[in-house]
């Protein structure tokens, strides 16, 4: 039994999907546990760019099977794409790809009121993506939502879709002032994906359980990160689900006592798209770079992303909340060149309080000034094989975040491909 588990340890984009493909040919299933396709995962191979969205990022070794678990929200159209995008590439995805019978479905009355609501927020919108995740997960709570398990039926499916109208009607005609398709126009459009969809349904809860007990190795990765988790992170400028390790076990159906351990993936400076708190945001200048460097974009909707300074009060938040084991740590090389390197040690609130944990209230965060410790940089660009390889700065620059999270660091990634990451330890299984 050797159960994985991929966390992001900031407001996602830390680099997961890399860190995922290259760990995932140890493993014999990789199952996605939350979110939806308002994520991505980029993935290099050579000179190849993948990026995926709702399929798991073990897709690219032919001999991984890939489980889309309850706990996601699947938008049909969106995975019968992907689905094809693979195959063009050469890939056979449909024998190893599999989603739970539980996942919710994203249906065009949620990414309507995605788009409404964050209409209506004006000035105070939350920064979604307008994917719909957020209403599909509503209606799986509001226990109206539409199931992948109903694609076994037709006239099930159209009878909720029918029941889903009724509800979102009047709200949208009298509440937004937007017009709604109809429950027959929905069907019509969703339906057809059915041919796509129901041969990879499965009892996932079994499937993954299964595999556990027969010994088999399994890799659990989401989406997003631990600070945009719905219960943890800083709300309301968070997701709509647990990106964090409690996630795995409502998302996947498995007890706590099946995870063995929890590598935590943190980009050596901190990103974020959207709205929200970030402390150490640099505008201009130094965040500028930083962005243009790391290539600093959405891999789904191509916003640019905020940048700023490493921040410890983040990731060791991220270490209580998710029980993080070990880090990988990613996009070192994006801090080559620079003289001077700047690392958020803790918080003065307004009120002159220090602090080493993020706070979990937004408006104290808002008020939060970061403490800084300056590091010396390096002034070349990185080429290492091993850590020993590693510029002295590098490596006292990666020491020192460990000292400041206490958790060891365990992988380093200098580099967007397969090869340009270096491991401190044989296997994370």
């Amino acid at each position: 039994m050797s159960l994985l588990v991929i966390v992001g340890c900031q407001w996602g984009d830390e680099g997961k999907g890399k860190i995922v493909d290259f760990i995932a040919r140890e493993a014999d299933l990789v199952a996605r546990y939350q979110g939806g396709n308002n994520a991505g995962h980029t993935i290099v191979v050579g000179n190849e760019k993948t990026v995926l969205h709702l399929i798991p990022s073990g897709v690219l070794y032919p001999s991984v099977h890939c489980l889309i678990g309850n706990g996601v929200v699947v938008d049909p159209l969106i995975l019968e794409e992907e689905i094809q995008m693979l195959e063009s590439k050469g890939l056979n995805v449909r024998d190893r790809l599999h989603i739970g019978e539980g996942a919710h479905v994203i249906l065009p009355y949620h990414k309507l009121l995605d788009q409404a609501q964050e209409k209506m927020r004006g000035e105070g919108k939350i920064g979604t993506t307008g994917r719909g995740i957020g209403g599909a997960y509503a209606d799986k709570v509001a226990r109206q939502g539409v199931r992948i398990g109903d694609f076994r039926d037709k006239d099930r499916f159209a009878k909720k879709i029918q029941e889903l109208e009724r509800y979102y009607r009047p709200l949208f005609e009298k509440i937004f002032h937007e017009s709604v398709p109809t429950a027959d126009e929905v069907v019509a459009e969703v339906w057809p994906t059915q041919k796509t969809v129901l041969p990879l349904i499965c009892d996932s809860i079994s499937m993954i359980n299964d595999h556990l007990s027969q010994g088999r190795r399994v890799l659990a990765e989401g989406a997003q990160g631990v600070m945009l988790d719905i219960d943890f992170g800083t709300y309301p400028y968070v997701t709509s689900s647990n990106p964090s390790t409690g996630g795995v076990c409502t998302g996947l159906g498995v007890p706590p006592r099946r995870v063995n351990s929890v590598l935590g993936v943190v980009k050596a400076y901190t990103t974020r798209v959207g709205e929200g708190p970030m402390p150490t945001e640099l505008i201009g200048g130094v965040g500028a770079q930083l962005q243009e460097r790391g290539g600093e974009f959405g891999a789904t909707t191509g916003r640019p992303r905020r940048c700023g300074w490493f921040d410890a009060c983040v990731v060791r938040r991220t270490v209580q909340v998710a029980g993080i084991t070990s880090i990988a740590l990613t996009k070192l090389d994006v801090l080559d060149g620079m003289e001077q390197i700047e690392v958020c040690t803790g918080y003065e609130t307004s009120g002159g309080e220090l602090l080493e944990l993020m706070p979990l209230d937004p408006g104290v965060l808002q008020g939060c000034e970061p403490q800084y410790e300056t590091l010396t940089g390096w002034n070349h660009e990185i080429i290492a094989e091993t850590y020993d390889d590693l510029p002295e700065a590098a490596r006292a620059y990666v020491e020192r975040i460990e000292d400041l999270v206490g958790v060891k660091i365990e992988a380093v990634s200098i580099g967007a491909r397969r090869k340009m990451t270096i491991l401190r330890r044989s296997s994370f299984f």
